[in-house]
């Protein structure tokens, strides 16, 4: 025990604060800058372990980062006298601990200190902190708000066999020597002695919540070992069956966060801090659920997807009886449906909504149709590969885009007709008289093109104003009279921003500029304009014959889903509802090693939002993209494997993507959009030198994408608009190779220089076919029933691909002059991420002995984003 006047350099000790397991802490003087400070004297195992006190050092920088007004700064951490220890703001108030104590908390109360520590945790989170021991008493509730205290330092690792040993204490308070409370908050990870991530932190935290509403801890037992048995086997009471007024959403939220499979769970601290402000905000009309007389255990669990259902029910029927009417309450649910909403569009009939979803049997996008209440969705049968449904203006059609097309379905009955050609689709629009507006490709300087909804040839009706930075016109929307549109312009790259709504016209060159915005416009016939600016889903007032908005823009719903370069997932039909998908839009991925059988048999970094795996021909390093989730910006990394580290290699504002290896990994092959159209660059893979500009020929404005660089390094074959070229190196003398009907992609050289092989859709559907190089005569169908990106083993006798259904196929490959090839065999269920942008090719490679393949595997946890359906939503505006 130190005493008062004792110096620690320049901090002069004051008095004891508390002491435990984890060290004593001291109010403190910091006489150099004459405030007041917090320090901890750690315990002794830290200080005699060299390892672990270069740990400590190591994690005390990096929390000392952490700065973020829910979290208690570290400024400083010393050693003196065999003492060391950490100096941190020094925070007035009492912890949480003590407030639940004295009794539950409020509502308002849970609900606002809740959100404010999810956004301090999304904060550590983010720069790679995980907290490992979050529990009330590390948390303080001050007058500015709740403080996270104690991120991970110095916590000693307790084995199974220890836990066995140990009792509950008869008081919650810490005592010498001991860890205590601290398993009541343990994941069950943590309980079983894994590897801890965010998700662990997301458990305790539920657990936090639960005892902040209720009182009572969410797992209790009179030993540590039983706690650690309830953590790893029982439910916890229901909350609302001990604080009977618990919004049926935040039961589920936290049930959420306590899920034992942190597969399960909310995937970050900002998507559960978004929905706890949420609920907060929802106030009085947060429904309440009626507590069932304690279901047996398969009930609990499948509790929240009842309510949901039963809840959707409720209010579709109250929906239906208010149409037409004055009502002025709006109301909110989430439609929590068996597969992950990745679009959206709602019928004229205003309740009926075509969604995109990809659940875990399909392994592909389908569209389905949801009736806005009820307690399922149905598949509509010949979607898979959906992507950006729009409706017929009578309803009795939805079209959509798949396998580089688009096409129309009847809902009533029949089979799916593919209109016209659409690579890459981004969003389309359906008049009265039959015309679609479209944009066929993702690609730059893309215009808007017309054709009718019977088939057609499309014909181009706006370019990209390029004098204002604009690179693409996409997501049209009809308005009223059937001749005029909304559309999207805007700059990928973000280098003038552009970024508006404007309004077109089918039979003139006419264009007025509606207001800024960033994604997709969506009108609603009583005459509001919905768009998306700054985080926000905004609705204000807009005159379909003047083409002018008017009134302030009122924010509707933040956090609302948006894909990289594609669209904001939200669609209303009227003013009584509102479907928007809520949480991350890009889809999180994770970089996994399997074998042949499909086990996983390791992972490179942490999930992100991965794009593109290419491996080096040497097998030693990997080329990627990665988009950075605040400001969608795209870069090509590398990946060291011998090293385990990631390396940024470009770092311009335009999309830096589809990286590839030069023959000798030296080099790195990529696509960029910095000249608002994509190019091919080269530069070193050590990133020594500046990116140079291929010279391709420059007569026409298509997207050029690498596929494959041939090994004897004579040749780079790439993707230009629908077609693959070859480019021959030094010169850089450019043909093409296969220009057939539909679009080729995919393209890869056998390593014998002998074949390449391709994907196509000229079928139909995509398919996988071979065809002879240098020169591209033949043409020989491999798969046998749909197949995209296709790669080569090293010694060119196999042939691998993805099918359809998602299963990785191999084919074995023989003859010498004759293309030979066998049967595909299916190898595994691969669970690759798909593909969401234009730049986006591959999401798999393989190693030289076609032994280990590694893949951008989609993280299960974001796959289930609930639906929000809000009521009346313009009760607010109009209010």
């Amino acid at each position: 025990m130190l005493i008062s006047g004792t110096k620690l350099g320049p901090y002069e000790i004051q008095s004891p604060l508390g002491a435990g397991g984890m060290g004593e802490v001291y109010r403190a003087r910091d006489t150099r800058l004459g405030r007041d400070v917090a320090i901890k004297i750690l315990p002794a195992h830290l200080s005699s372990d060299p390892d672990a006190r270069q740990r400590f050092e190591r994690e005390a920088r990096t929390v000392s980062a952490l700065n973020h007004t829910n979290i208690c700064t570290l400024y400083d951490i010393g050693h003196q006298d065999g003492i060391d220890f950490i100096v941190m703001e020094f925070l007035e108030g009492e912890t949480l601990e003590k407030r639940i104590q004295k009794g539950p908390l409020s509502l308002d109360e849970m609900l606002k200190y809740g959100a404010q520590v999810a956004d301090g945790l999304d904060k550590a989170h983010r720069s790679g902190v995980v907290h490992r021991d979050l529990k009330p008493g590390n948390i303080m509730l001050t007058k500015s708000g709740a403080k996270l205290l104690d991120f991970g330092l110095a916590k000693p690792a307790v084995s199974a066999a220890t836990l066995a040993t140990m009792t509950m204490p008869s008081s919650p308070l810490t005592q010498q020597g001991m860890v205590v409370g601290t398993f009541q908050y343990m994941s069950p990870e943590q309980v079983e002695g894994r590897e801890v991530d965010a998700r662990s932190d997301i458990f305790s935290f539920g657990a936090v919540l639960y005892e902040m509403l209720t009182g009572r801890k969410a797992f209790e037992g009179k030993s540590q070992l039983s706690v650690a048995s309830a953590i790893l086997e029982k439910e916890p009471e229901p909350v609302n069956a001990l604080a009977p007024l618990t919004p049926a959403t935040l039961d589920h939220a936290i049930r959420r966060c306590l899920a034992k499979n942190r597969e399960e769970r909310w995937q970050t601290a900002l998507d559960l801090g978004g929905e706890l402000k949420w609920i907060r905000e929802s106030g009085s009309k947060a429904t309440v659920a009626i507590v069932p007389a304690r279901p047996a255990e398969k009930w609990r669990r499948l509790l929240p997807w009842v309510v949901c259902a039963v809840l959707a029910a409720g209010l579709f029927g109250l929906l239906v009886s208010r149409t037409g009417s004055n009502s002025e309450q709006t109301s909110y649910f989430f439609a929590v449906l068996p597969f992950s909403v990745m679009d959206v569009a709602m019928a004229p009939n205003g309740h009926t909504v075509a969604v995109v979803g990809t659940g875990e049997a399909d392994r592909t996008n389908v569209l389905w149709l949801y009736e806005v209440g009820a307690p399922q969705a149905r598949r509509l049968p010949g979607t898979e590969g959906a992507a950006f449904p729009f409706w017929s203006a009578d309803g009795k059609s939805v079209a959509f885009f798949a396998d580089g097309k688009l096409k129309r379905l009847d809902i009533a009955g029949g089979t799916v007709q593919v209109i016209c050609d659409a690579p890459t689709g981004r969003g389309g629009t359906w008049n009265t008289d039959g015309v679609i507006v479209f944009t066929p490709t993702g690609g730059l300087l893309e215009g808007l093109y017309r054709v009718q909804a019977t088939g057609g040839t499309p014909t181009q009706i706006t370019s990209p104003d390029v004098n204002r930075g604009e690179n693409s016109n996409r997501w049209p929307m009809f308005l009223p009279d059937g001749k005029h549109f909304l559309y999207f312009a805007g700059n990928v790259a973000g280098q003038h921003d552009p970024d508006a709504i404007f309004v077109g016209a089918l039979d003139s060159n006419e264009k007025r500029f509606v207001t800024k915005a960033t994604g997709n416009p969506a009108y609603v016939p009583s005459g509001y304009l919905l768009f998306y600016r700054q985080n926000t889903l905004f609705a204000q007032r807009f005159d379909s014959n003047k083409f002018e908005v008017s009134g302030e823009a009122m924010p509707l719903l933040t956090d609302v889903a948006y894909m990289a370069r594609t669209a904001h997932i939200f669609y209303a039909a009227s003013d009584s509802l509102l479907v928007a998908r809520r949480g991350p839009g890009n889809p999180v991925s994770r970089l996994a090693w399997f074998d042949r059988k499909g086990n996983e048999i390791g992972a490179l970094g942490k999930p992100e939002i991965y794009a593109n795996v290419a491996l080096s021909p040497n097998d030693k390093m990997v080329a990627l993209d990665k988009t950075e989730e605040g400001n969608q910006n795209t870069d090509v990394w590398t990946y060291d494997l011998q090293r385990d580290a990631f390396k940024r290699l470009t770092f311009d504002p335009a999309i830096d993507a589809t990286a590839m290896f030069s023959p000798d990994s030296q080099r790195v092959l990529f696509s960029s959009s910095r000249e608002h159209r994509f190019n091919l660059y080269l530069k070193n893979a050590d990133g020594a030198e500046e990116e140079k500009k291929l010279a391709l020929d420059a007569s026409d404005k298509a997207d050029r994408y690498p596929c494959d660089w041939s090994r004897d390094g004579k040749f780079i074959l790439y993707k230009r608009a629908t077609e693959l070229w070859v480019a021959e190196m030094p010169d850089l003398k450019t043909r093409p190779l296969v220009q057939r009907q539909g679009t080729a992609k995919n393209g890869q050289f056998s390593p014998d220089g002998k074949w390449v092989a391709y994907a196509s859709n000229e079928s139909g559907q995509w398919e996988i076919y071979v065809t002879s190089f240098p020169e591209g005569r033949g043409r020989w169908q491999v798969s046998t029933a749909g197949g995209t990106q296709p790669r080569w083993r090293g010694d060119s006798k196999e042939l691998f691909y993805l099918a359809a259904d998602g299963k990785m196929m191999a084919v074995p490959v023989a003859g010498a002059t004759n293309f030979d090839a066998g049967v595909p065999v299916a190898l595994f269920p691969a669970n690759s991420r798909e593909a969401v942008a234009t730049s986006e090719q591959v999401t798999y490679d393989v190693t030289k002995d076609g032994q280990r393949f590694l893949i951008n595997t989609r993280v299960k946890d974001v796959e289930k984003q609930p639906l929000a359906v809000v009521l009346n939503w313009a009760a607010e505006l109009r209010k």
